[in-house]
């Protein structure tokens, strides 16, 4: 049967493809790979790509040659909670025992980062500033689907749909998934005053990779007139049937066969009902003998599936940048070249598959997950020596990295940002600060999927510093991004229908810094 057929390509596509969800790809602000708070005071601020401080490490490096002579040193903690919804719909959901005939259900995943640190260093001499930094440039999390995800259940819904020809009325299964994911960046590099306004600077960023991910399929039901069965005594039953049919259709042709044998033998002409009979019996049990065939491949999935990756990889790029001061007004711009990452597969997979998506998981292959290439450019405008405003813009080169099956190439755009912050310092001891930014990420409906999305949005944080004394500030600052919800129609895999997928996400994060200055 063409459909069961079909039905086993959809359920093997998304089984195998559990291990695609990369989770998650940022429980922060930033692009699709790049996480850009990796300091409190940008997260109590949301613009700081032409501010001078020592979270300038990260943000506007060339300008941190500007402050003083010294060492400098700013440690970050960091806690993210972020929630993934979908709502997917789909006919075949109708036939869930557990969806009330429902063809509409939502997945939750649900990331939860408890540490996200962060660390810039920075020493002054002279024209001189050497500086260090450390930080979660990607990743940061563990997202868990504790119900799986609708490519999943789609697909076994497919299968039940394929199989009702065997008397499948309904289906059930217990779906898992859980992914995590960090990048860890050491940069180090150096700045210097060309003169007391102009300063350049030049670095290099070594990225270190660890990512691992679980998906399971389990607890496979098929609901049948007799009731619910394990889809292995399914399998059995349908496999004893289907041998039956097989058995009497062989005899029915013989007994066909051995009489239009004997025509044959006395010379007579064969009667055409005869041969239709033959050819009918024939074509019935070459259907049989297919829908045997495409039960036995959906045999090894009678247990379920249950499917482990462990991934790492090292990069190194290049960073430069430069800062130019010019009365109240500071400009600076940053490009962070792209990241050549190849992260190497440990995992139950340990042969090339005929289904593309679980080659990217294969034992011991390397799959390619650049870091794309950023750009950055601001301005910061003191309007009183208490008060200062910043705003900026950030390029992300999406489409120019290089990433698994050239998914960059199902981009619609680059990922780019607007920010804007001020901050306002009401004694000598506290300031107050707060911003906002925009993310729009150029997706399309060929790029989302629901193992792996991103949503265009919009954050703002707030939060205040307070001088504990003339060396020492501690940070303290909460921000949240607001998504939209992306709406994408999925084009069938098994069965004659479309369905529609609705995501979007929530994310907030709070965070305390300690800035020290020796």
């Amino acid at each position: 049967m063409k459909s069961l057929k079909n039905g086993f390509l959809a359920f093997a596509i998304a089984t195998t493809m559990a291990l695609t969800m990369a989770v998650p790809t940022t429980v922060n602000a930033g692009g699709i790979l790049t996480n850009t708070n990796q300091n409190i005071v940008f997260c109590r601020t949301m613009s700081r790509d032409a501010a001078i401080g020592i979270d300038g490490v990260y943000s506007n490096p060339a300008g941190v040659a500007f402050l003083n002579d010294g060492w400098h040193l700013s440690l970050n903690w960091q806690l993210a909670v972020q929630t993934r919804t979908i709502f997917t719909t789909n006919p075949d959901f109708a036939l869930g025992m557990s969806n009330n005939g429902s063809t509409i259900k939502k997945y939750k995943g649900e990331a939860f980062a408890p540490v996200i640190p962060s660390i810039q260093t920075a020493y002054n001499h002279g024209r001189w500033s050497f500086q260090g930094n450390f930080a979660v440039t990607g990743g940061g999390g563990k997202c868990e689907f504790d119900n799986g995800i609708g490519s999943f259940e789609s697909a076994v819904g497919a299968i039940a749909s394929s199989l009702q020809p065997l008397g499948a009325t309904g289906y059930d299964v217990d779906g898992y998934m859980r992914g995590k994911q960090y990048y860890f960046g050491f940069t180090l590099g150096a700045a210097y005053k060309l003169t007391d306004d102009l300063s350049v600077y030049a670095g290099a960023r070594l990225l270190y990779g660890t990512a691992s991910y679980k998906a399971q399929l389990s607890n496979i039901q098929v609901n049948t007139a007799a009731g619910a069965l394990p889809f292995g005594t399914f399998l059995d039953n349908a496999n004893v049937t289907i041998a039956g049919g097989i058995a009497q259709y062989a005899a029915g042709i013989s007994q066909i066969e051995a009489g239009i044998a004997q025509y044959q033998a006395a010379g007579a002409p064969v009667p055409e009902e005869l041969t239709s009979k033959l050819a009918a019996a024939q074509a019935a049990k070459a259907q049989l003998e297919g829908t045997q065939q495409s039960l036995q491949t959906l045999d090894i999935y009678r247990e379920g599936v249950s499917l482990m990756s462990d991934q790492s990889g090292l990069g190194i790029a290049p960073i430069i940048g430069i800062d130019y001061k010019t009365g109240n007004l500071n400009f600076a711009a940053k490009y962070e070249f792209k990241t050549r990452m190849r992260m190497k597969n440990s995992s139950t997979v340990k042969e090339a598959h005929q289904i593309a998506a679980i080659n990217k998981y294969r034992d011991g292959s390397s799959v390619p997950e650049d870091q794309p290439a950023l750009f950055t450019v601001g301005a910061q405008w003191s309007v009183t020596p208490a008060v200062r405003i910043n705003a900026g813009y950030h390029l992300f080169f999406d489409k120019s990295a290089h990433w698994y099956n050239h998914e960059e190439k199902k981009l619609d755009g680059n990922t780019w940002e607007v920010n804007c912050g001020a901050e306002w310092d009401v004694t000598d001891k506290l300031q107050v600060s707060g911003g906002i930014q925009k993310t729009n990420y150029g997706v399309s409906d060929e790029y989302m999927n629901d193992m792996s999305f991103v949503v265009s949005s919009y954050s703002y944080g707030l939060g205040i510093g307070y001088k504990i004394s003339d060396k020492m500030k501690l940070n303290v600052a909460y921000f949240q991004t607001n998504y939209d919800t992306y709406k994408q129609d999925v084009a069938p895999v098994a069965t004659n229908h479309t369905s529609h997928n609705e995501y979007t996400r929530t994310n907030r994060v709070v965070g305390v810094g300690l800035d020290i200055d020796f």
